[in-house]
């Protein structure tokens, strides 16, 4: 059982390496950084439910930014295992 579920996650771990290597991830990760620098301005704050809305906007971006890091290390982690 347990090494079927590791295949199950080695399968999925390279699927997601798969699509980091295309163009459209690196269109999209890119996008999202301008955006973020957008986004990122206490100043540009109307309201403090604004400033909360950016917050979630900022921290969903910080994870898709992220993601490609922690598909990579968690991939890794699966062969030393």
């Amino acid at each position: 059982m347990i090494e079927e579920t590791n295949k199950e996650l080695e399968q999925y771990y390279e699927e997601m390496l798969s699509m980091f290597r295309t163009d459209g991830w690196k269109t999209l990760t890119e996008d999202l950084e301008t955006n973020a620098k957008g986004i990122d301005s206490v100043e540009a704050s109307k309201n403090e439910q604004d400033l909360f809305f950016r917050k979630g906007q900022l921290y969903v971006i910080a994870t898709l930014l992220n993601l490609e890091e922690q598909v990579r290390n968690a991939y890794d982690d699966l062969g030393t295992e």
